[in-house]
């Protein structure tokens, strides 16, 4: 099997090239691409002449426009990147006959209530990078290229910047925190959503297997950003990690305005995932421990 991978350098990217390479022979490009090959999202023309110098029997998709509040005043690159690439890619897969892996996000809800949110609820994206990867859904849907959409949300690897690396390095400088305590969600590490993906794709080959669809993948559990912090802290303490910081204050979204709006409610409904693939997917906390003791 051939598997063309785009974003290789990203969260998601770094760990598919590892979860992928049993599956087959893996080209992994980031957006300066190789070999003449173009692997930059903000070129979509471009990318039709990859992947049909490639030919791969799997696209996948984990290159994206992700700087949420920057896209509020640069939505044009956006849209270009979310929507009119993937746009592009559907195609390609389309007349490829190729499988076509996608990651899109919890934003394209509004966050309102407290109930995970189901594929099939109703989507109404609150902010451009929302809109636009709603945008790129809506374009893979249409083509009728075989698909796996992966809905995440609250991503983290262990390499790179992170929302727990910046609570410990802020730990370490400050006698109190003050983090948002009502937006709630799952932490969902990178490892996780590569290792799912390939399991998905292999049950996803042969053709004649179809599972195409929309599926939403986070850990299970959930948590607000407040108290991922506070576990995050715990543990650090916990393996030692000399932090100055004696107090996190819980604060409420309206405290502390951005350019985008964020949903209260990003929780996800995984139980279509689980069923189809005959997956568990581990608490939160056991991704977040691992990394943390990686990092530490």
């Amino acid at each position: 099997m051939k598997i063309l991978l785009l974003g290789k350098n990203g969260q998601v990217g770094w760990e598919l090239q590892r979860a992928l390479a049993p599956l087959g022979e893996v080209l992994a490009l980031d957006r300066h691409g190789s070999d003449g090959l173009c692997g930059d999202l903000s070129r979509p023309e471009e990318l039709g002449d990859t992947v049909r110098a490639v030919a791969p029997q799997v696209i996948v998709i984990a290159a994206a426009y992700t700087a949420v509040d920057k896209a509020e005043s640069d939505a044009a690159l956006a849209q270009r990147i979310n929507a009119d690439a993937v746009a592009e890619l559907a195609r390609q897969a389309t007349q490829l006959g190729a499988l076509l892996v996608h990651y899109s996000t919890d934003y394209v809800f509004d966050g309102s209530g407290s109930t995970p949110w189901r594929e099939d609820a109703p989507v109404a994206p609150l902010s451009v990078y929302g809109t636009t990867k709603l945008a790129g859904e809506t374009a893979i849907r249409a083509s009728g290229c075989r698909h796996l959409i992966f809905r995440t949300s609250w991503v983290y690897a262990a390499r790179g910047g992170n929302f727990a690396k910046t609570m410990l390095r802020l730990a370490a400088e400050r006698d109190t925190l003050k983090v948002v305590a009502d937006q709630i969600g799952a932490p969902t590490g990178a490892d996780l959503i590569a290792d799912v993906t390939a399991h998905a794709i292999r049950a996803c080959i042969p053709s004649a297997n179809d599972l195409s669809g929309t599926y939403h993948l986070a850990a299970a559990g959930e948590t607000s950003w407040h108290g991922y912090a506070c576990h995050v802290i715990d543990t650090a303490r916990r393996l030692g990690h000399p932090l100055k910081v004696g107090l996190i204050e819980p604060l409420a979204s309206a405290d502390y305005p951005t350019p985008a709006r964020r949903p209260a409610n990003s929780r996800l409904d995984t139980a279509l995932l689980r069923t189809t693939f005959a997956l568990n997917l581990p608490d939160w906390r056991s991704g977040v421990d691992r990394m943390l003791q990686e990092t530490l």
